[in-house]
C-alpha cells in the first residue's frame, strides 16, 4: 500500500481556493437573476383545463417549412428542458431547420384532475391540439415529436389517428417496459398502484422525483452539489446550474388514473410491446404505424435503456424507419453542447427529406 502523501502547502492552498470560490460563490447565488422557464418566444394558442398550446416563434431569416410540429412531452416533468437556455435548447436548434414548432405544455394536475385518463390524454387533449393545428394551416396531418413518456403517448396517438400524422420522431421512448436494464420497471413491478391511488388520489410530482433521483443516488443527490463550488464562481455558470434545479425539482403531481393505467398496463404488464393495450375502447397496435419513423436513444440512458427503445423496430407497419443513437444520457440529449450540435440539426435534416 502506498503511502499517502499529503504536502502541508499544497493542502492550504487547495483550502484557500476553496473558500474563495465559497465566497465568490455565495455572492453569485444571492446576486442570481430569476429563473426562467424557456427562453424562446412563443404565444398561447390554445388552451383547455390545465392545458397549453404554445407555437413558438420563427427564427429571423429562416423560412417555415410547410408541415408544423408538435412536441409532445412527458406528463412527469416540465417541458421548458426542451428550451432551457439559449445555447442549449431544442426548441431553437429545430427552429433553425425551419420547422414551425408547437408544443403541449400539461399545466399542474390538481386533486379535480385526479379521474383523466390516458384515453383522456391521448384521443382528448392531444387530438384537439392536433386538429387545431391541422386546421391553422389547412393540412390534414402533421409531424409530432415525441419525448420520453410524451413519445409513448405520440406512438399510441399515431396508432389510432395515423392519417393525421405524417412523420413521427420518438426521442428517449420506452416501447419495450420490462428490459433487464430497467432499474426503475424492476422498483415498480410489485408496486400496489391501486392502494397508492386509491389513497392520494394524485401522486405528488416530488414522490416522483425523489423516485428518479435514487435510480443514481451518489451523483444526483450529492456529487452534483460538490461538483457545484468548481463553478460557483462563474456567474453564468450558477445561473445555468439553478436553471437545471429549478426543472428537476419543478414536477407536476400526476392525475390518479393516468398515473394507474400507465404503470399497470406499461410497466407492470408491458401491454404496448406485446400488443395488448387498450386504450378507452381503442385497441393499441404498432402495426397501425405506417408513417416514416425516427427513433432517437441515449446510449447511456439510466431512466430508459437504449433495448427498451429500440423494441420499436420492426413493430410498426413503417417502410421508412430509422435509429439514430445518441452517446449521452436522458437529460444530456436535449442540453449537451454535442446533442445541439448533432441530434436537433439531425431531426430537422429527417423531417425536412419528408416533408
Amino acid at each position: 500500500m502506498l503511502p499517502i502523501n499529503i504536502r502541508p502547502d499544497k493542502l492550504s492552498a487547495e483550502m484557500l481556493d476553496f473558500s474563495q470560490k465559497l465566497s465568490k460563490g455565495m455572492e453569485n447565488l444571492l446576486n442570481a437573476k430569476p429563473i426562467d422557464t424557456g427562453v424562446s418566444p412563443k404565444e398561447a394558442v390554445y388552451k383547455e383545463d390545465k392545458l397549453v398550446l404554445y407555437r413558438y416563434h420563427a427564427l429571423p431569416d429562416v423560412p417555415k417549412k410547410q408541415i408544423p410540429l408538435l412536441i409532445v412531452y412527458a406528463l412527469v416533468n416540465r417541458p421548458y428542458m426542451t428550451d432551457l437556455q439559449e445555447d442549449r435548447s431544442t426548441v431553437k436548434g429545430l427552429l433553425a431547420t425551419g420547422q414551425d414548432v408547437y408544443l403541449i405544455d400539461w399545466g399542474y394536475p390538481d386533486q379535480a384532475d385526479h379521474s383523466i385518463t390516458l384515453d383522456d390524454y391521448i384521443n382528448g387533449y392531444i387530438d384537439r391540439c392536433v386538429d387545431y393545428i391541422c386546421h391553422t394551416h389547412n393540412l390534414p396531418s402533421l409531424n409530432i415529436l415525441g419525448i420520453c413518456q410524451g413519445g409513448t403517448l405520440s406512438l399510441c396517438y399515431t396508432a389510432l389517428h395515423g392519417s393525421k400524422v405524417k412523420n413521427l420522431v420518438t426521442m428517449v421512448t420506452p416501447v419495450d417496459f420490462k428490459t433487464p436494464q430497467d432499474m426503475l420497471s424492476a422498483w415498480v413491478q410489485h408496486m400496489d398502484v391501486n392502494m397508492c391511488v386509491d389513497t392520494m388520489g394524485n401522486v405528488p410530482g416530488e414522490l416522483l422525483n425523489w423516485t428518479f433521483l435514487s435510480l443514481k443516488p451518489f451523483s444526483l443527490t450529492g456529487q452534483k452539489y460538490i461538483n457545484m463550488v468548481d463553478l460557483l464562481d462563474d456567474e453564468s455558470k450558477v445561473q445555468n446550474f439553478l436553471r437545471m434545479e429549478k426543472w428537476i425539482f419543478d414536477s407536476p403531481d400526476q392525475a390518479g388514473e393516468t398515473f394507474r393505467q400507465f404503470i399497470q398496463d406499461f410497466y407492470q404488464n408491458n401491454k404496448l410491446i406485446l400488443g395488448t393495450l387498450t386504450i378507452g375502447e381503442h385497441e393499441i397496435a404498432l402495426k397501425n404505424i405506417t408513417c416514416p419513423v425516427l427513433n432517437i436513444y441515449a446510449l447511456q440512458d439510466h431512466l430508459v435503456p437504449p433495448v427498451a427503445s429500440q423494441a420499436l423496430k420492426n413493430k410498426t407497419s413503417s417502410a421508412d424507419y430509422t435509429e439514430l443513437a445518441f452517446p449521452g444520457g436522458h437529460i444530456g440529449i436535449y442540453v449537451s453542447r454535442k446533442a445541439q450540435k448533432d441530434v436537433t440539426p439531425a431531426i430537422g435534416k429527417w423531417l425536412n427529406v419528408r416533408s
